[in-house]
C-alpha cells in the first residue's frame, strides 16, 4: 500500500520554504491573485473619483439617504466630507484565520456608524467618534505602511459604510503609491446599492454581517427600520461582484464574500431564517462564519432611569425589567451570553439548507481550517 505524503511538511534547512498542504476545493483555489483595483483603467479610476466627490455633495451612500452636502454639514453619521475619522490602524490578529493569516490583517477601524446597535461591541469607536481625522491621501499612506512595515495580508476597512467616498479616494491614491494587497470591506451590510456600485472594482473581499431577520428586531436593537431588506439587497450585490470566497494555496483568502452572523440570545430563530435565505438566494457555496462570541455590551444591561411615581417601568419604550431584585435594566432579553444550543440550532439550519463552507478554528492552535 502506497504511503500518502500529501499531508507531510518537511524542513530541510533553516532557510527552506515550509509548504502547507490544506484541503481547499479546486473550485476555490487560486494560482495567484491581482487586486481588483489594479485592473481598473485610468478612465474608470477617474470616473470613480468624480462620483465620490458628487456623492459627498448630496449624500445618498447609505440607506439613511440624508441628502446633505457633507462639505457644509453632516447627516446621521456625523462625519464630514474632507476627512474620515479613524480610531485604530494596526495589524490585527482577531479576524478569521483565512483573513488574518500569518502576519495579521491590516485593519483600519473607522469611527462613527450609520447604525445604532444597542449591543455594539465596538461602542467606543462606532458611537463615540473617538479618533484622528485623516484625508484620503493620509489614509493611503497608512495603507502603504501596513503593507511595507506590517507585512499584512490585506487592508481591512472596518465599519466604512458612512465614509465610502473617502475610502474610494484613498484606495485610488494608494494604488498610485504602490499598494498591492487585497482590499476588504468589513460591513454591517447596511449599504446602499449606489455605494456598492461605487466600490465595484476596488474591493476584493466583502465581509458583511447579516445581523437580524425581523424588522421589529432591527428597529429595536439596531435603530433601523429597513435593515433586513437592505442587507438582502446588499449581500446579493456583493456576491455578484466578487463571487464565493477563494484562496491561494497558503490558505489566505483573496477574493469573494465571507458572511458573518453573530448568534444572539433568544434570536436563534432569526439566525435560522437568515441561513435558509442565504442558501436559497445567494449561494450554497457561500463561506459563512456563525459567531458565538456575543456578550452584553454598550447599552445592554445598563440601569434604566427611574420611572415617575414609582411605576413599574416603560416596557413599551423598547426596554424591559431585569434583575432578581426587581431592578430594571435595558434590553434585558439579550442581557446574557448566548447558549451552546442556540449556536448549534443556527448551524444545523445552515447545513440543512445546503450551506457547507464554514469558518472554524481548531481549538488547540491557530491553524487554518477550510
Amino acid at each position: 500500500m502506497a504511503y500518502d505524503e500529501s499531508h507531510v511538511t518537511r524542513t530541510y534547512s533553516p532557510f527552506s520554504i515550509v509548504k502547507r498542504f490544506i484541503g481547499i476545493p479546486p473550485a476555490f483555489l487560486l494560482d495567484d491573485h491581482t487586486p481588483r483595483y489594479q485592473l481598473l483603467s485610468s478612465v474608470e479610476a477617474s470616473k470613480k473619483r468624480s462620483l465620490a466627490y458628487a456623492h459627498l455633495r448630496e449624500c445618498n451612500l447609505c440607506p439613511r439617504k440624508c441628502g446633505v452636502n457633507r462639505y457644509e454639514t453632516t447627516g446621521m453619521c456625523l462625519i464630514g466630507a474632507s476627512t474620515a475619522k479613524v480610531n485604530v490602524i494596526a495589524p490585527h490578529r482577531g479576524e478569521e484565520p483565512c483573513i488574518q493569516g500569518f502576519h495579521g490583517s491590516g485593519s483600519v477601524f473607522f469611527s462613527g456608524c450609520n447604525l445604532r446597535c444597542v449591543f455594539c461591541q465596538n461602542h467606543d469607536i462606532a458611537h463615540q467618534r473617538n479618533g484622528m481625522d485623516l484625508t484620503p491621501e493620509e489614509l493611503a499612506e497608512w495603507y502603504l505602511k501596513l503593507q511595507t512595515v506590517g507585512n499584512v495580508h490585506n487592508i481591512n476597512l472596518v465599519t466604512p459604510e458612512h465614509v465610502v467616498p473617502q475610502v474610494v479616494l484613498s484606495i485610488l491614491a494608494a494604488r498610485d503609491m504602490g499598494l498591492r494587497v487585497p482590499i476588504i470591506y468589513n460591513t454591517s451590510a447596511f449599504d446602499s446599492l449606489d455605494s456598492l456600485k461605487l466600490l465595484d472594482g476596488l474591493v476584493d473581499i466583502y465581509l458583511p454581517d447579516f445581523k437580524v431577520w425581523r424588522d421589529s428586531t432591527s428597529k429595536r436593537l439596531l435603530k433601523a427600520d429597513n435593515y433586513t431588506a437592505t442587507a438582502m439587497e446588499s449581500i446579493q450585490e456583493m456576491h455578484r461582484q466578487v463571487g464565493d470566497l477563494s484562496f491561494t494555496s497558503d490558505g489566505i483568502a483573496k477574493q469573494g464574500v465571507l458572511l458573518r452572523h453573530l448568534v444572539m440570545p433568544g434570536k436563534e430563530d432569526e439566525g435560522r431564517e437568515i441561513m435558509r435565505w442565504l442558501a436559497d438566494n445567494v449561494s450554497k457555496d457561500l463561506f459563512v462564519h456563525i459567531m458565538e462570541q456575543y456578550h452584553p455590551d454598550a447599552h445592554v444591561g445598563k440601569k434604566k432611569r427611574p420611572s415617575r411615581k414609582g411605576s413599574v417601568g416603560l416596557t413599551g419604550a423598547g426596554e424591559t425589567e431585569g434583575s432578581e431584585q426587581g431592578e430594571q435594566v435595558r434590553y434585558a432579553e439579550i442581557n446574557r451570553a448566548v447558549r451552546d444550543e442556540e449556536v448549534t440550532s443556527v448551524r444545523d439550519a445552515a447545513v440543512q439548507a445546503g450551506l457547507w463552507r464554514f469558518c472554524e478554528v481548531h481549538e488547540q492552535n491557530s491553524a487554518f481550517h477550510l
